[in-house]
């Protein structure tokens, strides 16, 4: 009877010490396979640089900082106005009739004034900024009373600077002061910008010179903002505020990428919403301006078009719903004596499929004057092609 308790309880303590190391090896085993998503990170590439505590660092954007911030400068205008003397110059029913000509009743003339930042885009003294820092809030300049433009350099030199040329449409302006191995900095391609990018914008926001804020590109190719005639801004999260405009935009690698222009804002100040012309276009208009003293343009002629309602669309058989519809056209412009009629969709113009009409509009000024473009059209539920001159604007 003693006997078979001991072999009994041998038995047990032997199957215990089995079952003991099976699970010691699965959790073994569990242990190697929970670590292995670790040695697979490790293996894949170099881990995210840390600091303190096994947060992760910032770029650091000190170097491309250094060698940007020189290039910006400090820029300040004073335009002549002059403001109508009658009272009832505000008035929209007397503006209705008279106009906005304040010599009509003996304008008197006012000095205003306005600030705004420039980049040096070469080391003999070309510099570029917004049309609305060099014009104030008209956005236009009267050769009679030509603004006094002063530029502010990083080194504390204070220099006159003379207006090349101004544009509208894109809100940009070169000007050109008389000095020589200035701070500069290169072109970058704004056309290979990609959302979430690192971009840095430089300044100076309300008098505090040379001001660098840290962002992303939020998206590119914005329109229909209302800003300018020309639109295909870059949007930028980095803080912009009064006194940015005309800024530059720098990508991760101290390229100039964009010209700070605009934000949005219900307050004044900063939101999270700034634009800037990207540095493709921009470079475009300061080759025009240096060459012509004015941006040359395409047209068709006055075309008015409209947006593409689902509905519409069905109805006059444009299947993708893409394009835009001719509403008028005047009978001498390029475009009706060509072949193009109210009523027509378009749908591409010189190969490229359309987007809206502010991308119609883009792509008819970007077009090489004098070419004649194959503009795809949809007449009646069937496809045509019409071919149209392009003429330079006026």
């Amino acid at each position: 009877m003693n006997a078979r308790r001991v072999i009994v309880s041998m038995l047990l303590l032997a199957c215990g010490f089995a079952a003991g190391l099976v699970l010691t090896g699965r959790m073994r085993q569990a242990d190697e396979v929970a670590a292995q998503p670790a040695a697979a990170a490790q293996a894949s590439g170099p881990a995210a640089p840390a600091g303190a505590g096994g947060v992760v660092a910032a770029p650091d954007f000190t170097r491309v900082a250094e060698r940007t911030v020189p290039a910006v400068a400090n820029i300040s205008s004073q335009q002549i106005v002059r403001r109508p003397n009658s009272p009832y110059a505000n008035d929209p029913f007397f503006r209705y009739f008279f106009g906005d000509n304040p010599d009509m009743f003996g304008g008197r003339p006012d000095v205003e004034s306005s600030l705004g930042s420039g980049v040096v885009i070469s080391p003999d003294g070309y510099i570029l900024t917004n049309n609305h820092v060099v014009a104030g809030d008209s956005g236009r300049i009267s050769l009679r009373d030509l603004p006094q433009i002063k530029v502010g350099l990083s080194d504390n030199r204070e220099m006159e600077a003379q207006i090349v040329g101004v544009d509208q449409n894109t809100d940009l302006a070169l000007l050109k002061i008389d000095a020589r191995n200035l701070s500069t900095i290169p072109w970058g391609d704004s056309s290979k910008l990609k959302v979430a990018e690192w971009v840095l914008a430089i300044g100076n926001p309300f008098q505090l010179n040379q001001t660098v804020t840290l962002g992303i590109v939020s998206a590119v190719g914005r329109t229909n903002l209302g800003v300018s005639a020309y639109e295909d801004f870059i949007q930028t999260d980095a803080a912009i505020n009064p006194g940015n405009s005309g800024g530059a935009l720098v990508n991760s690698r101290g390229e100039l990428i964009g010209i700070n222009t605009a934000i949005f804002s219900q307050s004044g100040g900063y939101q999270g919403i700034g634009f800037a012309v990207p540095s493709q276009l921009a470079r475009r208009v300061v080759a025009d301006l240096q060459q012509y003293g004015q941006v040359r343009r395409g047209t068709i002629g006055y075309v008015e078009v409209a947006p593409l309602a689902p509905d519409t669309a069905q109805q006059l058989g444009v299947p993708d719903g893409r394009g835009v519809l001719v509403r008028r056209m005047l009978r001498d412009s390029a475009a009706y004596q060509a072949g193009l009629r109210p009523g027509d969709v378009i749908v591409s113009f010189n190969g490229t499929t359309l987007i809206d009409g502010g991308h119609l509009s883009r792509l008819i000024q970007d077009a090489r004057i004098g070419a004649v473009v194959p503009v795809g059209v949809i007449r009646e539920g069937r496809r045509i092609e019409v071919r149209i001159p392009v003429e330079r604007t006026n």
